[in-house]
C-alpha cells in the first residue's frame, strides 16, 4: 500500500511546540544543532540496529527503515540548502517532494545497516556545516518555491524538528 503523501505546512512549529512530539524548536538556536543533530543520529542508528525495521506497522505508514532513509536523504537536503544560503544572497530552493524520492530511491528495500551509516555520516557533515555558522551568517536568508522564508537559524530549528520528529513516529504506538 503506497503512503499519503504529507501535504501540511510544518512552518509554525518554529512558533510553539510541536504537540505530537513535544519538541520546541524556539528552545534553540543554531550553536545548538550540531551536538543535536550527533545525537539524534546516533538514536537513528540505534533504531535502524533493531529487528523488523523494514516492516510497516500497518498499511499507510513507513517502516522506520523508510523514516530512516527519509532523514538521512533530509540531512543531505538541509546541507545543500544551508550551502546555498551562506553563498548565496537570498537563494530560492529548489522543490523537493519526500514521497517521489521515497519511491524512487526504494526506501522499504535498502539495507538498514547501510542507512544507519549514511545518516550518521549526514548528520555528522550537516552539524559541521552548522558549527561554521557564526554571527551574521545564522540570519543569512532562503526562501522555498511557496515564498516560505527561513534564516539559517530558522532552517536549522526546523530541520532539527524534523529529524525529532520522525524518532517520535518510530517510537510511538503506531
Amino acid at each position: 500500500m503506497s503512503i499519503t503523501p504529507d501535504t501540511k505546512d510544518w512552518t509554525w512549529v518554529l512558533e510553539r511546540p510541536c504537540p505530537e512530539c513535544g519538541f520546541d524548536a524556539s528552545a534553540h538556536d543554531v550553536s545548538d544543532l550540531p551536538d543535536l543533530l550527533v545525537t539524534t543520529a546516533s538514536a537513528w542508528a540505534r533504531v535502524l540496529g533493531g529487528g523488523d525495521v523494514a516492516v510497516r506497522p500497518r498499511p499507510g505508514v513507513w517502516s522506520a527503515l523508510e523514516y530512516g532513509c527519509h532523514v538521512r536523504d533530509v540531512h543531505l537536503l538541509f546541507a545543500e540548502r544551508v550551502r546555498l544560503m551562506l553563498a548565496e544572497d537570498d537563494p530560492t530552493f529548489a522543490n523537493w517532494d519526500q514521497d517521489a524520492t521515497a519511491v524512487e530511491g526504494a526506501y522499504g528495500s535498502q539495507d538498514p545497516a547501510t542507512v544507519a551509516a549514511e545518516l550518521v555520516e549526514a548528520a555528522r557533515a550537516v552539524a559541521a556545516l552548522y558549527a561554521s555558522v557564526t554571527g551574521a551568517g545564522r540570519d543569512r536568508r532562503g526562501r522555498r518555491s511557496n515564498g516560505d522564508e527561513f534564516t539559517v537559524e530558522s532552517l536549522g530549528r526546523y530541520h532539527l524538528h524534523d529529524v525529532v520528529h520522525h524518532l517520535h513516529d518510530v517510537a510511538a504506538p503506531r
